[in-house]
């Protein structure tokens, strides 16, 4: 029952009531990633390309979408990589989440939010004067 209000009344927790009657209508189930999300493809956009779409494993944050499958939802490849085998290059890490807005964000010294004393200016920067 939590789930299903979850779904009324929020966007950002797995798929909306909407999402869930388009998915069931149009949706063709492509493939899934090793964070539990789900990768779907519908019928064809204004463009001329399919429809793509993914539904969260739990909260809905874009960068928790891995490399290969980056790929494939903005039509870079067509071949999903649950159709083929996907090995991440040596340049590709692994997926960090994005921790902006929570306690663990960055925080460089002297910033408002964080701790300590921004360092001095050292001898390499000149201040801007007007009329200089």
């Amino acid at each position: 029952m939590k789930k299903l209000l979850l779904q009324i009344f929020t966007w950002w927790n797995g798929q909306t009531i909407g999402t869930r009657f388009y998915t069931w209508r149009f949706g063709k189930k492509v493939g899934e990633d090793e964070f539990g999300n789900v990768y779907y493809e519908g019928p064809q956009t204004s463009f001329g390309v399919p429809r793509r779409w993914v539904i969260f494993n739990g909260v809905a944050e874009a960068s928790a979408i891995p490399p290969g499958w980056h790929g494939w939802m903005h039509h870079r490849t067509d071949v999903a990589p649950s159709q083929e085998t996907y090995v991440l290059r040596e340049w590709e890490k692994p997926h960090k989440p994005n921790l902006t807005g929570t306690p663990a964000a960055y925080r460089p010294k002297g910033s408002l939010a964080g701790a300590g004393e921004r360092p001095r200016v050292t001898g390499d920067y000149d201040a801007w004067t007007p009329g200089s």
